[in-house]
């Protein structure tokens, strides 16, 4: 599976911190139902066998509903079980060496957080972009923020998709109207949500009215 602007709209990495009472794999359904185009599997702290067997049970579900599943960070899951990609920080595997091992077939996305960073991923052979944080974010404890100013100039200098991501809530997405993105990354404006179906909605609804 290949993944276009369309499918980048609305783009939903995991977070197991938010399930609550709740279980991941019915959140991340509630999620899809709700309209999420992409989703990461994003885990720090799950053993090999255990990681293995959520990817498996994600990717199938994913499938169900015709969505592009990656792998954050972990390639060598990502190979193993099949996904349709993996994503990777800028101190991770660089994208060239991940299509090595992955193939022309799979989604390669890669962080950026200036232009000289997305022009190389671009050239490493990345299929799109994450960018951020365009807020301030508690998702991921080191995040840099990314002056909207910059992310323009991203979305102007690369021509693979551009994906916006931290601290970003159906309240401050339309801050990003003009910037030239194709889509949102998001974390807890679904998974932390009680309903995650209808934060998905409501978030799909505000992205696309910013297109």
């Amino acid at each position: 599976m290949r993944c276009d602007k369309e499918s980048l709209l609305l783009y939903a990495v995991t977070d197991r911190s938010w399930t609550k009472n709740d279980t991941l794999y019915h959140q991340v359904e509630e999620a899809l139902k709700g309209g999420v185009t992409f989703l990461q599997l994003r885990e720090k702290d799950l053993n090999t066998e255990n990681f293995l067997q959520e990817a498996e049970e994600m990717k199938k579900l994913c499938a169900a509903y015709r969505v592009p599943f990656v792998i954050n960070d972990n390639v060598e899951i990502a190979r193993t079980v099949g996904a349709d990609g993996v994503h990777v920080g800028q101190d991770d595997m660089p994208a060239w060496k991940v299509r090595e091992i992955l193939g022309e077939d799979k989604i390669i996305g890669v962080s950026a957080q200036t232009v000289e960073q997305a022009i190389k991923a671009e050239k490493d052979g990345a299929d799109y972009l994450g960018v951020g944080a365009v807020f301030p974010t508690s998702s991921k404890a080191d995040a840099v923020e990314v002056e909207h100013a910059t992310l323009r100039d991203i979305c102007a200098a690369v021509q693979i998709p551009v994906v916006a991501i931290g601290g970003i809530s159906a309240e401050n997405v339309s801050q990003l109207a003009g910037t030239g993105i194709d889509g949102i990354a998001v974390i807890s404006a679904i998974f932390a949500q009680d309903f995650p179906k209808l934060a998905a909605e409501e978030l799909k609804k505000k992205v696309e009215a910013i297109q």
